[in-house]
C-alpha cells in the first residue's frame, strides 16, 4: 500500500487546515484509516480513525476540533482541523489500521506548524 500525505504548512493559532491522504495499491474502502501524528521528541501518536463502517474516533485533545472523512471513490481520506493550537505542531502520518495497529512502514508524513 502506498500512502501519500499532503496539505501541511504554516498556520496561525485558531486557524483551520484540511490533510489529505492519497491511497492505492490497496481497496481503499474496505480499510480503516487513522490519521497520526509525531510532534518533536514525542512519540508518534493516534489522532483520529475512519473505519471502513464508516464510525470515527479521536484523540481527546482534538475532540470537537478536528474531524477524519473520506472518499472511497478517490482512495483518499481527510482531516480537517479547526481552532489550531500550538500543540497541534506535528508532522502527520496516515496509515491503514489493522485490528487497532498501523500496518504499512511510515511515509515522509506531511508537516504543519501552528503559530502563537
Amino acid at each position: 500500500v502506498q500512502l501519500q500525505a499532503s496539505g501541511g504548512g504554516l498556520v496561525q493559532a485558531g486557524g483551520s487546515l484540511r490533510l489529505s491522504c492519497a491511497a492505492s495499491g490497496t481497496i481503499f474502502s474496505i480499510r480503516n484509516m487513522g490519521w497520526y501524528r509525531q510532534a518533536p521528541g514525542k512519540q508518534r501518536e493516534l489522532v483520529a480513525v475512519h473505519t471502513r463502517d464508516g464510525s470515527t474516533s479521536y484523540l481527546d485533545s482534538v475532540k470537537g476540533r478536528f474531524t477524519i472523512s473520506r472518499d472511497n471513490a478517490k482512495n483518499t481520506v481527510y482531516l480537517q482541523m479547526n481552532s489550531l493550537k500550538p500543540e497541534d505542531t506535528a508532522v502527520y502520518y496516515c496509515n491503514v489500521l489493522s485490528a487497532g495497529r498501523p500496518l504499512n512502514s511510515w511515509g515522509q508524513g506531511t508537516q504543519f506548524t501552528v503559530s502563537s
